[in-house]
């Protein structure tokens, strides 16, 4: 196992060294005298904030509190029943190319996009902000579970999931940075390029070194993932309708499964 997973890596940096050739000579926007400098083997962290509390904390919301959040700031609370899988994250890993900042499975080039992205989390707007001071959740917490106004409360839920699982830059702590998208939530900004920029530059840091830890929103990544590769029931008829929730259907049909590393890059 350990020899024929060792080749497919092999070929795997083959395919990214003739890609990369060929798309240079076809001038297509790579700068000339790029060297690809791709670890054999990524070994991502995947570590994530502590969430049971923060789920906790959503399944005792009544409906009213829980349409308020699904109104104002769309379909995040369903990231909470999403497993990060490390082995799947791991071999995902593998097969990102940060010079195109896409993935490749074979012959086919697949990215996440800000379409899919926003059909994933149906957001209308944003959040962000400053520079490297933090919050921390405990604080936050006891908003939540105390602050007199319910809607005030809803705000700081969503600065929460936000902080812990959207952008998780410090373990336990939520970066003041992502407090500015909740000034700019009256312009209606769609925060999913902050989110996909945050993934792509992640994933390319820890591709280069082959190691890191991963600093974005690995649940919506793996929403994603899955969006391609199994089949949900109903779904190419449910998309076209506006209250359809893709990531609700995708909670709903995922299973918990044990498949190791070296399985899942020889599916994938």
């Amino acid at each position: 196992m350990e020899n024929g997973l060792h080749d497919r890596v092999e070929g795997n940096a083959d395919v990214h060294r003739w890609s990369e050739q060929t798309q240079l000579e076809k001038e297509d926007g790579i700068t000339m005298g790029y060297v690809s400098e791709l670890s054999d083997y990524t070994r991502i962290s995947v570590t994530q904030n502590n969430l049971p509390k923060l789920k906790e904390i959503w399944d005792q919301r009544g409906n009213e509190t829980k349409q308020l959040f699904y109104d104002n700031y769309g379909d995040l609370p369903y990231l909470l029943d999403i497993q990060v899988d490390k082995h799947l994250f791991r071999a995902l890993a593998k097969f990102w190319n940060p010079a195109y900042s896409f993935f490749t499975f074979g012959e086919v080039d697949l990215v996440p996009t800000v379409e899919e992205y926003t059909a994933f989390l149906r957001c209308p707007r944003i959040k962000e902000k400053g520079e490297c001071k933090c919050i921390s959740w405990d604080a936050l917490k006891d908003l939540i579970l105390t602050h007199p106004d319910e809607t005030k409360k809803v705000d700081i839920f969503a600065l929460s999931l936000y902080g812990l699982m959207v952008f998780p830059r410090a373990l336990g702590y939520v970066d003041e940075a992502t407090t500015d998208l909740f000034h700019r939530l009256s312009k209606r900004v769609t925060s999913i390029p902050v989110i996909l920029v945050g993934t792509f530059r992640s994933l390319g840091a820890c591709r280069r070194v082959g190691a890191g830890r991963f600093i974005g929103c690995a649940q919506l990544l793996l929403a994603w993932f899955y969006s391609h590769f199994r089949l949900i029931d109903g779904i190419v008829c449910r998309v076209f309708f506006e209250n359809y929730s893709p990531l609700k259907d995708i909670v709903a049909s995922s299973r918990k499964v044990d498949v190791p590393e070296e399985n899942w890059i020889a599916l994938l």
